[in-house]
């Protein structure tokens, strides 16, 4: 059994360990709420330009579509967009979304670049043997869609030049504090037949598709700045739910950490307190012994 003192200085310091995970749980809680705030803020937006995007798309007398929207016929080459975090001490986090990655093309039959937003995603990447074609990381605490832009133009822009055939989102979606699910989705070419799941996606949003406009200035100059803008708000939208879950998984691992650290320190101040009792019988029965000598020396 360990002495009293080595027992009592485990206490100081497990102590002072949740001191410090009960601070970093306050502070996430309040990150989470933020972060909430923006990717929900985003949502009326996204659900608007795919409205606009998906009725232009499926009007009569449409020449050609753009680029961006057109299926390749053969698929030599994919690019995955990968978001994580920056930081540890977020539990399974950053662990869960490049497992998921990896597991799902890791034995792909064509080959699979990846660009990775966070330190940490792209950390684990190198080290699994991935091949890494850009990287962002050290991204503001609170990023705005100025921020993440290029990183929804550098996809487009291997997209167009042909040098990737399809490319997908991975990231993990905030359902709510305490459960947050890897997923991929495919970013690029936008499927426009598939408007449900995208809109549901950023929020309710209802289409209708039967009457016909006439837009200004074009249909095909909308084209060209709304689907670049919209795939690009897409990374955005995706890095905000990866900062939800970021938080979240940090302040439902911080609040673990504290709990354990509180019971076992529960636990240590029970053995602190059977060595402190050992120690003081030893000492009365040592003392008990000297009175009992002194007596029969006399």
């Amino acid at each position: 059994m360990a002495s009293a003192r080595e027992v009592q200085l485990r206490i100081r310091s497990i102590k002072n360990i949740a001191q410090v995970t009960r601070a970093l749980q306050a502070v996430s809680a309040s990150k989470v709420q933020k972060a909430m705030q923006a990717m929900y803020r985003t949502r009326p937006y996204a659900a608007k330009a795919w409205q606009v995007l998906t009725h232009i798309a499926a009007q009569p007398g449409r020449l050609t579509l753009h680029p961006l929207l057109v299926e390749r016929e053969q698929v030599n080459s994919v690019l995955v967009v990968m978001v994580s975090g920056d930081r540890g001490l977020a539990g399974a986090y950053n662990t869960n979304i490049v497992r998921f990655v990896l597991d799902k093309y890791r034995k792909y039959e064509i080959p699979v670049r990846y660009i990775t937003i966070g330190r940490k995603g792209r950390d684990m990447m190198i080290r699994r043997g991935g091949e890494i074609m850009a990287e962002f990381s050290n991204l503001p605490a609170e990023p705005s869609f100025a921020d993440v832009s290029a990183i929804g133009q550098l996809a487009v822009d291997e997209f167009l030049n042909g040098k990737v055939d399809e490319v997908y989102l991975a990231y993990t979606d905030f359902v709510n504090m305490v459960t947050q699910i890897p997923v991929v989705k495919k970013l690029l070419p936008l499927e426009i037949g598939i408007s449900a799941d995208r809109v549901d996606a950023f929020g309710t949003a209802k289409v209708s598709l039967a009457a016909t406009y006439i837009y200004e200035p074009g249909q095909e100059e909308i084209l060209d700045e709304i689907v670049p803008r919209f795939t690009a708000l897409q990374v955005y939208q995706a890095v905000m739910e990866s900062v939800a879950s970021e938080h979240a998984a940090r302040m439902v691992a911080m609040k673990t950490a504290t709990d354990n650290a509180i019971e076992l320190s529960a636990a240590l101040q029970l053995e602190y307190n059977k060595a402190r009792q050992q120690n003081i019988t030893s000492e009365m029965l040592d003392i008990a012994g000297g009175a009992e000598a002194l007596v029969q020396s006399q």
